[in-house]
């Protein structure tokens, strides 16, 4: 590590793939991974929301897997692939999802939309049958103040019925 300056701290440099892209940068040592991605990379997808982990607006995928941004470190996607709202939607990895989240309307102020896109395509991932209770469960980290969560599991629901429920 070398100082960036008495006031930052420490910094470090990381290598990491970012929706597809390469991303090589030095960065704080202890900024988080979703004031990394909205403030250096002006990836704005995630967003922050009670910044302790409990409300999951501020998910997204570091290697597949659904982590809140602000409990990461930037420092530790060193290496890894972290995939934003933006990267899955822009792919069209998300394109079931979210078509069925428009039809539900499930996403009404939309604040929490990206986290619940991102924890439902891990969902969607499992390739299983789920009930309506254990989509539930599995969305229950991610909190939603509009919808009251029926729109939420019904679209989600609709695509897991589907012949090929990938997302």
């Amino acid at each position: 590590m070398t100082p960036r300056d008495p006031e930052a701290g420490f910094t470090v440099e990381i290598d990491c793939t970012v929706n597809g892209v390469r991303v090589r940068r030095a960065v704080p040592a202890r900024q988080h991974l979703v004031d990394f991605l909205r403030d250096e990379l002006e990836l704005t997808g995630s967003h922050l929301g009670c910044e302790h982990g409990v409300c999951g607006a501020c998910s997204v995928l570091l290697d597949g897997v659904v982590v809140r941004g602000c409990l990461t470190l930037a420092a530790q996607a060193h290496g890894k692939r972290v995939d934003t709202v933006e990267g899955l939607s822009d792919s069209g990895a998300l394109d079931a999802l979210q078509a069925a989240f428009a039809r539900h309307n499930a996403a009404q102020c939309g604040y929490c939309t990206p986290g619940m896109l991102l924890t439902a395509h891990e969902l969607l991932g499992a390739g299983r049958p789920m009930s309506r209770a254990a989509i539930r469960e599995f969305m229950s980290g991610n909190f939603c103040r509009c919808t009251g969560y029926h729109a939420i599991v019904d679209a989600i629901a609709e695509v897991l019925e589907r012949p090929s429920s990938g997302s």
